[in-house]
C-alpha cells in the first residue's frame, strides 16, 4: 500500500514538471515571432525609407539645356598620311669605268646644272681620242693627195669617193674616243642638292656604278591615298575650279614636329587606278618649296580643307552613339522628347555636320541627355545654336 502512494506521488511530480516545459517552449516561440516580426517590419521601414531617398536622388539633378540645328558654312577637313618626294630624284652614276681621280662636290652641296661633280682617270680614253685624230689626219692628206692626182688622170674618181667615206669614218670615229673621254667627267644634269658619296677618292670605279643621288629640291611631290568617297567629292571640287577664280579645295602640309608648311599645295596628279586591295586611288599633290626645308623621304600628313556651303550643324554633345548608330533627343511642342536616328556626314572638333535625321528648328537635347529616356515629358532651358557653337567646352556632366 505504501509503494503504490509512493509511485503515485512521483508519477504526479513528473506530470508537473513535463507542463510547465511545454509552456517555457510556447512562450519561447511567441517572443521569437515577435521579434522576427519586429525585425521584418524595420527592415520593411528602412527599405521603403532607402527606396524614396533613392528615388529623390534620382530626379533631374542638372538643369536639361535644348538648342537646335543651324545652317552656316563648315570648311571640312580630312587627313592623310604622306610621303614626301623630290620632283627630280636620280642617281649619278659612272658613265665609264676608271679610278675616281677627283671629287668636285661635298655631300649637302647645292649644284647648278653644268657644275663637274666626278672626274675618273681618263688616261686610255685620251689616248684613243689622240689616236682616232691623227687617223682622220692622215686620211684626210690621203684625200688631198688622191685629189691632186685626179686632176692630172692618174686617179679615178672612184678612189676619191672610197678616201671621202674612209675621212667620214675616221671623223665618227674620233667623234665617239671625244664622247668616252668626256664621260670621265661627271656633271650635274639639272640644279640639285648632292647626297651621300658612296665612292671615296681613288676608288676603282667600273661603268654603271652609283657615285651620289642628285635631288631637285624646288618643287616637292607629296603622295597620299585616297577612299573611294572622297575620291568622288574631291573630283567634283576639283572640275568645280576648273576656270573658276574662288578655290573649293585648300591643301596643307603638317610636318612632323606638327608644324603646317608655309606654302599651299595643289592636286598636281591623280593616278589611273584604284587598288583593289585597300580600295584607295593615289593622289599627288605639288608643294613649291623656296627654302628647302622639304627633302626627299621626309613623312608628314596632308590636310585637305573643303568648304561646305549651307550644311546643318550640330554640337557633338547633342548626340550619343548605340553600337554602330548615332541618336539625339528630339524635343516636340508638347516638351516629350523622341529618340532620332541621325546620319553625319562628316566630323569637325566638337560638331557634327550631319547628312540627314533632323531639320531646321527643331529642337535636340544638348546637356542632360543622360537624365531623360524616350517619351518622357521635361522641362527645360533653351539656349541659341550661335551661343551653344560659340562655347562649346562646357564641363561633362
Amino acid at each position: 500500500m505504501r509503494i503504490l502512494e509512493t509511485a503515485a506521488i512521483v508519477l504526479a511530480l513528473v506530470s508537473l514538471a513535463f507542463a510547465g516545459c511545454v509552456s517555457q517552449a510556447e512562450s519561447h516561440e511567441e517572443l521569437h515571432g515577435e521579434s522576427h516580426g519586429e525585425t521584418e517590419a524595420h527592415a520593411d521601414a528602412h527599405g521603403g525609407a532607402h527606396e524614396e531617398a533613392h528615388g529623390e536622388s534620382g530626379h533631374h539633378a542638372h538643369k536639361i539645356i535644348v538648342t537646335s540645328p543651324v545652317i552656316q558654312d563648315v570648311i571640312s577637313t580630312q587627313q592623310y598620311v604622306c610621303q614626301i618626294h623630290s620632283c627630280k630624284h636620280i642617281e649619278v652614276k659612272a658613265l665609264e669605268g676608271g679610278y675616281l681621280e677627283d671629287i668636285r662636290v661635298n655631300e649637302g652641296q647645292e649644284v647648278t646644272k653644268g657644275d663637274l661633280m666626278f672626274k675618273i682617270l681618263p688616261t686610255i680614253y685620251q689616248a684613243k681620242l689622240d689616236s682616232e685624230s691623227a687617223e682622220m689626219q692622215r686620211i684626210e692628206i690621203e684625200l688631198f693627195n688622191a685629189e691632186a692626182l685626179n686632176k692630172k688622170g692618174i686617179v679615178s674618181p672612184q678612189e676619191i669617193m672610197l678616201k671621202k667615206a674612209e675621212l667620214a669614218k675616221a671623223k665618227a670615229n674620233m667623234e665617239l674616243a671625244k664622247a668616252e673621254l668626256n664621260f670621265t667627267d661627271v656633271k650635274a644634269p639639272f640644279d640639285g642638292i648632292v647626297d651621300r658619296q658612296l665612292c671615296q677618292l681613288g676608288s676603282l670605279i667600273e661603268e654603271g656604278d652609283i657615285l651620289t643621288t642628285l635631288s631637285d629640291n624646288s618643287l616637292m611631290w607629296v603622295y597620299f591615298n585616297v577612299p573611294e568617297a572622297r575620291y568622288l567629292e574631291y573630283k567634283e571640287e576639283l572640275d568645280k575650279n576648273e576656270g573658276s577664280q574662288e578655290e573649293h579645295l585648300t591643301i596643307e602640309l603638317k610636318l612632323a614636329n606638327g608644324k603646317i608648311f608655309p606654302q599651299h599645295g595643289k592636286i598636281g596628279a591623280i593616278e589611273a587606278d584604284f587598288n583593289n586591295t585597300t580600295g584607295n586611288i593615289e593622289f599627288r599633290a605639288d608643294f613649291p618649296n623656296p627654302n628647302s626645308l622639304l627633302r626627299n623621304g621626309q613623312t608628314g600628313t596632308i590636310l585637305i580643307h573643303r568648304l561646305m556651303k549651307d550644311v546643318f550643324v550640330i554640337p557633338q554633345r547633342a548626340t550619343y552613339e548605340i553600337l554602330d548608330k548615332r541618336y539625339a533627343y528630339v524635343v516636340d511642342k508638347d516638351n516629350v522628347v523622341h529618340q532620332r536616328d541621325i546620319v553625319v556626314d562628316s566630323e569637325q572638333e566638337d560638331i557634327f555636320v550631319l547628312k540627314s535625321g533632323l531639320a531646321e528648328g527643331e529642337k535636340i537635347i544638348f546637356e542632360g541627355i543622360r537624365q531623360v529616356r524616350d517619351g518622357d515629358k521635361i522641362e527645360y532651358e533653351y539656349r541659341a545654336p550661335e551661343e551653344i557653337l560659340n562655347h562649346q567646352k562646357f564641363p561633362a556632366e
